[in-house]
């Protein structure tokens, strides 16, 4: 029990801030017509998370990560998706209602995809926090750590969908979805410029 009340805790502070992939879950659900539409993005973040933590239970992300050359990819690929969904939920924004920024399946997966797996903030705080306090268990301990973390992450991006289709139906004059897509344009554009930076002191 206490492996799995360690696991929740670690991976809800993880995933509970404001960031590009809750910003871009909760923007599918309030736009698409109804949750199943948006179980696209749900399921590819789900996925995402859960390879994560797999390979930063098993060590795999640390060893990657220790190679200059990739991080410096990651962050340039990653600031320039980001660049190209701020500018594309932006111009959304802009028509009358908020359903323009509804994407459909495929483009949900890439995106999805895309803020999950080629964040660098991501990765290292899975693997800085996820990764190594894992190490403190063995066997079925570490399996079920894992499971637990990742279990969180699925729980949280459907409901994080849901709440956000709940906020598409009563929002009637789609004046809330405008105001949240552009707030999301500014998330995203924030943090893809943190990425440049990094990327330009490397």
């Amino acid at each position: 029990m206490s492996v799995i009340i360690h696991a929740v805790v670690l991976a809800f502070g993880l995933i509970l801030p404001l960031g590009v992939q809750n910003v871009f879950i909760f923007n599918q659900g309030m736009s698409q017509r109804s949750l199943l539409r948006a179980l696209p993005a749900v399921v590819t973040a789900g996925i995402s998370d859960t390879l994560l933590i797999g390979a930063a239970v098993g060590g795999v992300s640390l060893i990657l990560l220790q190679w200059p050359l990739l991080s410096g990819v990651l962050y340039a690929g990653g600031s320039a998706f980001l660049l190209y969904m701020s500018w594309s939920i932006w111009k959304s924004s802009g028509t009358v209602s908020g359903s323009a920024s509804a994407m459909g399946a495929g483009r949900q997966i890439a995106f999805a995809a895309s803020v999950s797996l080629l964040n660098p903030h991501a990765l290292l705080d899975t693997v800085a926090v996820i990764g190594t306090s894992s190490l403190e268990y063995e066997g079925m301990d570490r399996i079920a750590f894992a499971i637990t973390a990742a279990a969180v992450s699925w729980v949280w991006f459907l409901g994080l969908a849901s709440a956000g289709r709940w906020m598409g139906r009563t929002d009637t004059t789609g004046r809330i979805s405008r105001v949240f897509n552009r707030l999301s344009a500014v998330v995203m554009i924030v943090m893809a410029a943190m990425m440049l930076w990094k990327l330009v002191r490397m």
